[in-house]
């Protein structure tokens, strides 16, 4: 890789981070080494890009601006070495996705599996998030595409893959897996485990919109910590049907009276000037259809 886009990736791992040492591990390269190399940008810019401190480091006003085009030159990079790539006949290159738990627990590792016996010379860089910095990564460029909920934010295009419904969440042998389908309103004279992180708060909408407010005793952003935390009879919960398939927890699921749900889709910027490898990929998961 060329020693310019080394510093950028460095200087873009660092903002990240916050931190010269935990780039480096994640770069695999020598505190020093990072140091360097951001050094080497402040001399040439003839700007100091982070501000240092005995908890870790945090951009300036300068570095604050200078990111987003160091973010663009970087995948404006990679993008030309998959095109290069492509022309020799190597149909190689590096794709970086972003996603969500459920996504990259029960749908990625065949989709992976399957892709790579076709294209084995392509490799692949996940970043897991929620869905609000999913969509800003592939906005700014950090992932070529990325899983999210549909509608995704404006500016985006995006390919619809499965409905999810939402499901109610229930220790064993509570009275209401008695039921079938259980009652929206019935779930908020229980003590109430939500799954909520920011602006990702689909779980409090569904109640938001039927006039309904939960018991929430516990709020957490963690699928698998709330089933842990039904199967130990704290609480209900509803969670996304994708995250319980196969799940590891003596819990019980039951449909709602409502029939909530998510649609799934995968988001990406402008379809023509992705790379290769990446519209491979994509036209792989629209054929597929998940």
């Amino acid at each position: 890789m060329d020693a310019n886009i080394q510093k950028y990736k460095a200087f873009m791992k660092v903002a990240e981070l916050e931190s010269f040492t935990r780039a480096a591990e994640k770069l695999f390269y020598s505190q020093s080494g990072i140091s360097r190399m951001i050094n080497d940008l402040e001399k040439e810019w003839s700007v100091i890009l982070f501000e240092r401190n005995r908890t870790g480091v945090r951009l300036t006003s300068d570095g604050i601006r200078l990111l987003p085009h160091a973010q663009k030159v970087y995948a404006n990079y990679l993008q030309l070495q998959a095109e290069v790539d492509a022309l020799n006949g190597l149909q190689s290159g590096v794709i970086r996705i972003g996603t969500f738990s459920s996504v990259a627990t029960h749908w990625l590792p065949d989709i992976l599996k399957s892709f790579q016996a076709d294209f084995p010379n392509i490799d692949f860089e996940l970043l897991l998030g929620d869905y609000t910095e999913i969509e800003s990564w592939i906005a700014e460029g950090r992932v070529d595409c990325g899983f999210t909920r549909l509608p995704a934010m404006a500016g985006l295009e995006t390919i619809f893959l499965e409905r999810d419904d939402y499901l109610v969440v229930l220790p064993e042998a509570h009275a209401l897996s008695a039921l079938e389908v259980v009652h929206l309103d019935s779930l908020c004279q229980e003590p109430f485990i939500l799954l909520e992180k920011g602006k990702n708060n689909e779980i409090s909408e569904i109640f938001r919109e039927h006039g309904l407010t939960p018991r929430i005793k516990f709020t957490l952003w963690d699928d698998y910590a709330v089933m842990a935390m039904v199967e130990k009879k704290l609480g209900v919960s509803i969670l996304p049907g994708l995250i319980l398939r196969n799940m590891p927890y003596r819990i019980a699921t039951r449909r709602t009276d409502i029939s909530p749900h998510r649609n799934i889709g995968l988001a990406f910027r402008d379809r023509k000037t992705l790379s290769r490898a990446v519209k491979q990929f994509i036209e792989y998961l629209d054929y597929r259809n998940v």
